[in-house]
């Protein structure tokens, strides 16, 4: 509940909306997020969603138990698909983990306010989206207790490095530091709000978990100015990152001669459709978490609409990349190029193809409409298309490049099986359970950066005074 009207509400300066709701205080934004964790207690609602993310969850370890006792033939991928469920999942996670390093760091340095609100809840998004992401490689190599042979380490062939011409073996590189770092950025960000929690609890096991995670803050003077410096520095350093990643990423497929794939503008085709689907994602569950517990007044309209802005951007951005694909197979006069477009838009998958130009690009066009911009349950709707749609496109990517290339008589067809699917869908559960207990343990909004919100209050991170 809102306080006394002590301040003037903090406005944007490009709309009149607000990015914290009129009448809060410092004290009223302590109480309310940390009122979540410590005060509100496990909910009916929170068991449920809990539990039935859990049963996926364990669905998902189902799978690669079963997997790993019979070996990589229980999926669909064959000799001419040898990529299959694996890399389409890999490439789909990894994009949905964008959105809360570009949140945190990218819009923190242009001094983007908007940003406070959603940041928290997007960094994990980041971390549990990475961890999904993260165990199809693994699982690809067939034997997952070799996984090791991927990093440099002594051995007795006297071989210290892995073959680093191999893309995915840059792909270890780039995910495993983007990890790294995503994880530093969003603990170093929740040490103030630790010790709030501390300060706040109200038994002994709670104010010790709290305490020793906070790691000794008191708020002092010295404990700002570190943490500010530490927190742009972060931010700079996460900044290249949110671009190198999935830059990387595309660079599995661009750097082949497979026609579809071997593309110089993948990269940023890449980087923009992972924006587009992290955007999606951040929609997809920062709706629902709003609604559930009244934070409106921490999440407005101006969030949405910003985020909204910014899945239409991104999706025009892909929609211009489809449209670049085609012309490149036309203009390149390789018969090659041009078969491939030929069958990705009327071969055996065209109707995947009309599905992901139908969630990617058309549906997103609703957004041009302010109101529609505002309204929740709209955006929602649209934000699920279009996680729907990317990942289609992955698929189409992947699948229809694959399955008809240079010879014919190696023509084939792919579709992923009931353990391709139920270790995806569990992969979800994973993601699910993973946020359901940050909801539960941490405050999803950080509480420090929203009373920076407040007129009147100081901050190198809001100043952008802070010298990097």
């Amino acid at each position: 509940m809102a306080a006394s009207n002590e301040f003037e509400p903090s406005v944007s300066p490009t709309s009149r909306l607000p990015v914290i709701a009129p009448g809060h205080t410092y004290a009223s934004i302590n109480e309310k997020i940390s009122a979540i964790v410590l005060l509100r207690g496990t909910t009916l609602g929170w068991l449920v969603g809990f539990g039935i993310s859990f049963m996926i969850f364990m669905m998902m370890l189902g799978s690669i138990s079963y997997l790993l006792y019979k070996g990589v033939g229980v999926w669909g991928i064959n000799n001419r698909v040898g990529w299959g469920f694996d890399i389409i999942n890999f490439v789909w996670w990894i994009g949905i983990g964008h959105a809360g390093t570009l949140i945190s760091a990218i819009l923190l340095l242009l001094h983007q306010k908007w940003r406070t609100s959603i940041n928290r809840f997007a960094e994990a998004m980041t971390l549990f989206a990475v961890a999904c992401a993260a165990l199809f490689p693994v699982l690809h190599l067939g034997r997952p207790w070799y996984a090791y042979f991927l990093f440099p380490y002594p051995n007795t062939m006297g071989m210290y490095f892995p073959q680093f011409r191999s893309p995915l073996e840059w792909d270890v590189f780039a995910v495993s530091t983007y990890a790294s770092v995503s994880l530093v950025f969003w603990y170093v960000g929740l040490i103030p709000d630790l010790a709030t929690m501390r300060d706040r609890a109200r038994n002994w096991f709670t104010k010790t978990v709290y305490g020793f995670f906070s790691l000794g803050w008191r708020g002092s003077a010295r404990h700002w100015h570190r943490y500010e410096s530490i927190y742009l520095l972060l931010a700079g350093l996460s900044t290249p990152l949110v671009l190198s990643v999935h830059t990387i990423v595309s660079f599995d497929f661009a750097v082949s001669i497979i026609p579809g794939w071997h593309a110089t503008f993948f990269p940023p085709y890449f980087v923009a459709g992972a924006i587009y689907a992290g955007f999606a994602m951040v929609l997809t569950l920062a709706i629902p978490v709003r609604w559930v517990y009244g934070l409106e007044d921490f999440i407005t309209d101006k969030h949405l609409e910003n985020m909204g802005l910014i899945t239409l951007v991104t999706g025009n951005m892909v929609g211009y990349a489809y449209i670049m694909e085609l012309f490149y197979g036309w203009y390149s006069a390789n018969e090659y190029e041009q078969f491939m477009v030929h069958n990705r838009v009327l071969g055996p998958y065209w109707t995947l193809y009309v599905a992901l130009i139908v969630c990617n690009i058309i549906v997103p066009q609703f957004l041009w409409s302010r109101r529609i911009r505002r309204n929740a349950w709209w955006l929602f709707g649209i934000s699920m298309f279009v996680s729907v749609g990317m990942w289609l496109e992955r698929y189409v990517i992947i699948v229809v490049s694959l399955h008809r290339t240079f010879l014919p008589s190696g023509w084939g067809t792919y579709a992923g099986t009931f353990w391709d699917w139920t270790l995806y869908i569990g992969t979800m559960g994973f993601f699910l359970t993973l946020l359901f207990l940050f909801i539960r343990l941490l405050p999803m909004i950080s509480m420090s950066e929203m009373q920076m919100l407040l007129p009147g209050a100081s901050g190198a991170l809001q100043k952008g005074e802070a010298k990097l």
